[in-house]
């Protein structure tokens, strides 16, 4: 499973943003399931997906709040 890039969430609209935040959070929940009964086959999942809803989570309280990150390549010009 190839894991998505924090650019490719900011490229998202503000619906898509969200539809993937529920999406990953249920991801997370059925994760909390299969380890809780024991059918939790790759607990690297955890991370991933614990990560990937803060980065979410980040983008969204960023658009809320109006701030504007640069991007890598502008860094150090």
């Amino acid at each position: 499973m190839a894991y998505r890039s924090i650019a490719e969430a900011r490229n998202l609209s503000d619906e898509e943003l969200t539809a993937e935040i529920t999406s990953a959070k249920q991801k997370l929940f059925q994760l909390r399931l299969a380890q809780t009964t024991g059918r939790l086959e790759k607990p690297h999942e955890f991370k991933h997906t614990r990560r990937w809803v803060a980065q979410l989570l980040t983008i969204q309280t960023e658009r809320q709040k109006g701030i504007v990150r640069k991007t890598t390549s502008n860094i150090g010009a």
